[in-house]
């Protein structure tokens, strides 16, 4: 058990040199050039050296995923209450979300940025429209797969539709949720950063492309670095607040690793 439980603390750090190995093979066996592939330690480099101007646009990109994530989400369980509890709204308003998702996020985000301006709030809401869609479908699957037996149990000792939502469909949904939130998570610096690339004077997204444009690959991978360590970062913290949250929720996985 000492040995798992130790095994598992070392789990990042050994994934994490196996990777930067790999990349070493990779760039010693192909000779890749620097404006092509840069060695590991080109990147650490840029880290160390650029790390003021990084941390900078950082923060501005990591505002705006985390601020488009709960909008985003919050945005999905309201869209999906309604349409669990009345069937016209449902009819009409799932078309309208499948359509959506036809659309290119690259096709909306210039409207958005002639809309909202270039600023902090056309970033913002390209990112809650990336995660709209996947919390609302996982809520709304959620609150219309609600166990039948409690709701005939509630029907025979005459609870109203909405307390049969706020006291059954919605902590039964709740995991569902969860599920949909944390796909949210993974996915949310994707519309911040397409956002950037569309129209922007600050952000990983700005700073990318920026450097990319002047064969600094270098700065291009230690953004893509920043952005990787945070979204695993951000998407564990959520993981573990979703448990700490539900605590109904079983995890049968867990038990038999």
């Amino acid at each position: 058990m000492a040995d798992r439980k130790l095994l598992k603390l070392a789990r990042p750090f050994i994934i994490i040199i196996a990777l930067i190995v790999t990349w070493q093979i990779v760039v010693s066996v192909t000779g890749a050039p620097k404006y092509m592939l840069p060695a590991p330690y080109d990147v650490w480099l840029a880290l160390v050296q650029r790390h003021a101007v990084l941390l900078d646009h950082a923060g501005y990109t990591i505002a705006e995923t985390v601020i488009g994530l709960f909008a985003g989400a919050a945005l999905g369980a309201l869209a999906a209450m309604p349409m669990a509890l009345f069937s016209p709204i449902r009819f009409w308003l799932m078309p309208i979300l499948l359509v959506s998702q036809a659309i290119p996020f690259f096709a909306i985000a210039p409207l958005l940025v002639l809309w909202l301006g270039f600023g902090m709030a056309s970033k913002i809401a390209m990112a809650a429209l990336i995660i709209f869609f996947p919390v609302t479908v996982a809520f709304f699957d959620g609150l219309s797969r609600t166990e039948p037996g409690w709701l005939d149990l509630a029907r025979t000792m005459g609870t109203n539709r909405w307390r049969m939502l706020t006291h059954i469909r919605l902590p039964a949904a709740l995991p569902a949720f969860a599920s949909g939130f944390r796909v949210a998570t993974a996915v949310s610096p994707i519309g911040a950063i397409i956002g950037e690339w569309v129209g922007s004077s600050k952000g990983l997204g700005y700073l990318m492309l920026h450097a990319n444009a002047r064969v600094q690959i270098d700065m291009v991978f230690a953004c893509l670095l920043i952005l990787c360590a945070f979204s695993i970062t951000q998407y564990f913290i959520v993981d573990r607040l979703l448990r700490q949250l539900l605590p109904w929720q079983p995890d049968s996985l867990a038990k038999h690793d």
